[in-house]
C-alpha cells in the first residue's frame, strides 16, 4: 500500500474547512517545511510562532512585536482577520488555561470561512472540549527510505564538494545502512552521518555499528524499553533445528526489503515462544537480534505498571511509540504471562486488562518492523486471545534437550570456558543429565569449575558427575507441569526442535 502523502491530507483539511489542524510529529523542521510548502501551493501567507520571537510572518527578519505571549499571538490573529497558515509548536501545556482556550477558539472560527488554520503541534496536545468541533488531527509520517536516500545521496555530494570523500559499500551494506536510519528523524540521520563520513573520511560498513548505537542512546534516553547487546549467535543454541530453519527463511527479507515487497511480503510480526523454563527461549531473543543484525530491545512489564493513575498505560504506548519509532528491531517480552496474566489480582485487574487490550491492537496494526519475540511458561494462565493467529507469526513449543542436545550443550558450554570437550566423557554427562534443561547443565558445568577451582584441580568428568547427582533438575520437581505443557502443546503449536 503506497504511504499517504501528508501534504495532500492537509489540503484537503483545511478545504474542508478544519480551522484547527494538530499535526503530530516529533520533527519541527519537517512540519515547518511541510507548512511552507503548503502555504505556497495554497497561495497563502505563512506566520511561525515561537516563545522567543511571538508570531513571524515568513520572510521578515523579525516578529510581531508583543506577540511572544501565546494569548497575545492569537489575539493578533484574530485581529487581523488574515486567511493564512498560522504554526503555533509547544502549546501543550498551556491548553488547559481557559483563557488561552477561549482566545484559540476566537482567532480560529473566522479562518472556518476561509482557506486558513491554525496548525499546532508538540507534546502532549490535548485541545479544550471548546476547539474539538473545527479541529482535525494529523500525524505525520515518519520518513521512508527513499527521504534517507536522497538525504545520504544530498551529504555525500555537499561533504565531497569540501574534501574526498571515499565510499565504499555494497548494495545490500546501503540497504542495511538506509534500513537502520528508520525510526531517526532526518536530522538525527543527517548528524549521525556526517559524524560518521566526517570522522575518517570515508563511508564503509562499519559505519552501520555507529546508526546501531545511535538508536540505543535513544532508548536509554526514553527509559521504558531496555537496550540489550546481542552477544550470543545461533551456534549458541543447541537444537531448536525447527525454530532456526523458520527465522532463517525470514531473514532474507531483511537483505532484499523492495524484493520482498514486489513479491507481496511484509515484515514478520514475530514469534511466541512456548515451553519448559530453562530450554534457550530467551536465548533466541538475543541470538535473532545477532543473526539478523538488529538492535534488541527487552520490554519488562515490571517497569510499565505505576501507582498513578493512567501512567502505567502512558508507560506502555510510550514503549510501543520507541520501539516503532527505531524500527527495525527486535522486541523482546520475557515471561509473558506475568504481564497478561488471565488470573491477575482484583486490585490491578482493570489496569491489567487495559494494557492487555492495548497491546492486543498493538500487535494486530502496529506500523514499524518490530519482531515480537515472547517467552511463556505457563500458558494455562495466558488470556487465550494471545494464541489466536495473526497475533503472531507462529508459536512454537521448546522441549527439554534430547540426548543429541545434552552433547552439543556440553561442548558448547565447556569450550565457551577454554575446555576442551574431547577431554570429557560426554556420552556419560549426556546420561547423566536425562531431563535436565539447558540452563541446568550449563550450571553444572559452572558448579563444577568452582569446585574444581577451590580443590586447585583440573575439572574432570568425575567432578561434572558429582554436580549432576546433586541438581534436582525441573524434570523432577514440575514433572506434572511439564506433562500437562506438553499435552497442551501437541496439537495446538509447532516443534521448535
Amino acid at each position: 500500500m503506497p504511504a499517504r502523502d501528508p501534504l495532500k491530507d492537509l489540503r484537503l483539511l483545511i478545504q474542508s474547512r478544519y480551522c484547527v489542524i494538530v499535526l503530530e510529529s516529533p520533527e519541527g523542521d519537517r512540519v515547518q517545511a511541510l507548512l511552507r510548502r503548503l502555504s505556497r501551493e495554497l497561495r497563502l501567507p505563512y506566520f511561525a510562532w515561537s516563545r522567543t520571537k511571538g508570531l513571524r510572518r515568513e520572510g521578515e527578519p523579525t516578529g510581531i512585536y508583543g506577540t511572544q505571549d501565546a494569548a497575545q499571538a492569537l489575539a493578533h490573529v484574530e485581529a487581523s482577520r488574515l486567511p493564512a497558515l498560522y504554526y503555533f509548536d509547544g502549546l501543550g501545556e498551556d491548553l488547559g488555561d481557559r483563557l488561552l482556550a477561549t482566545r484559540l477558539k476566537d482567532a480560529a472560527e473566522p479562518l472556518s470561512g476561509s482557506h486558513g488554520a491554525l496548525v499546532l503541534s508538540g507534546e502532549e496536545l490535548a485541545l479544550p472540549e471548546s476547539i474539538r468541533p473545527m479541529a482535525a488531527t494529523l500525524r505525520l509520517p515518519s520518513p521512508e527510505l527513499s527521504d534517507y536516500r536522497d538525504l545520504l545521496h544530498r551529504l555525500l555530494k555537499d561533504l565531497s564538494a569540501r574534501a574526498p570523500i571515499q565510499v565504499d559499500m555494497s548494495t545490500e551494506d546501503f540497504a542495511r545502512l538506509l534500513g537502520n536510519l528508520k525510526g531517526l528523524t532526518l536530522l538525527e540521520a543527517e548528524r549521525i552521518l556526517t559524524k560518521a563520513v566526517v570522522e575518517d573520511g570515508r563511508l564503509d560498513s562499519t559505519d552501520i555499528a555507529g546508526v546501531v548505537q545511535a538508536k540505543k542512546e535513544l532508548v536509554e534516553r526514553e527509559g521504558v524499553l531496555e537496550y540489550f547487546p546481542t552477544e550470543e549467535a545461533m551456534r549458541d543454541i543447541a537444537d531448536l533445528a525447527g525454530l532456526k530453519a523458520w527465522l532463517a527463511e525470514r531473514r532474507a527479507i531483511l537483505t532484499d526489503p523492495s524484493r520482498a515487497a514486489r513479491f507481496g511480503l511484509a515484515f514478520p510480526k514475530g514469534v511466541l515462544l512456548l515451553g519448559v523454563p530453562g530450554c534457550g527461549k530467551s536465548l533466541c531473543a538475543k541470538a535473532v537480534a545477532r543473526e539478523w543484525g538488529l538492535p534488541l530491545l527487552k520490554l519488562d512489564p515490571a517497569s510499565l505498571y505505576d501507582k498513578y493513575v493512567g501512567e502505567s498505560e502512558k508507560n506502555f504506548k510510550k514503549a510501543m511509540a520507541t520501539a516503532e519509532r527505531l524500527a527495525p528491531v527486535i522486541l523482546w517480552i520475557d515471561e509473558l504471562e506475568k504481564a497478561f496474566s488471565s488470573s491477575g489480582q482484583a486490585e490491578d485487574a482493570g489496569l491489567s486488562t487495559r494494557i492487555f487490550g492495548t497491546f492486543l491492537s498493538w500487535l494486530q496494526d502496529r506500523k514499524g518492523d518490530v519482531f515480537v519475540v515472547a517467552t511463556a511458561n505457563d500458558v494455562s494462565i495466558l488470556p487465550p486471545e494471545f494464541l489466536r493467529k495473526g497475533r503472531f507469526d507462529e508459536i512454537f513449543f521448546v522441549d527439554l534437550p534430547d540426548d543429541q542436545a545434552r552433547a552439543a550443550l556440553f561442548a558448547i558450554h565447556l569450550g565457551k570456558r577454554g575446555k576442551d570437550p574431547s577431554r570429557f566423557d560426554v556420552p556419560r554427562l549426556v546420561e547423566a543429565t536425562e531431563g535436565f534443561g539447558g540452563s541446568e547443565v550449563e550450571q553444572a558445568i559452572v558448579a563444577g569449575l568452582y569446585s574444581a577451582f577451590s580443590g586447585h584441580r583440573e575439572l574432570t568428568t568425575e567432578i561434572l558427575l558429582d554436580e549432576i547427582s546433586r541438581t534436582r533438575p525441573l524434570a523432577l520437581t514440575m514433572e506434572e507441569k511439564i506433562r500437562a505443557l506438553r499435552e497442551w502443546a501437541k496439537d495446538r503449536t509447532r516443534s521448535a526442535h
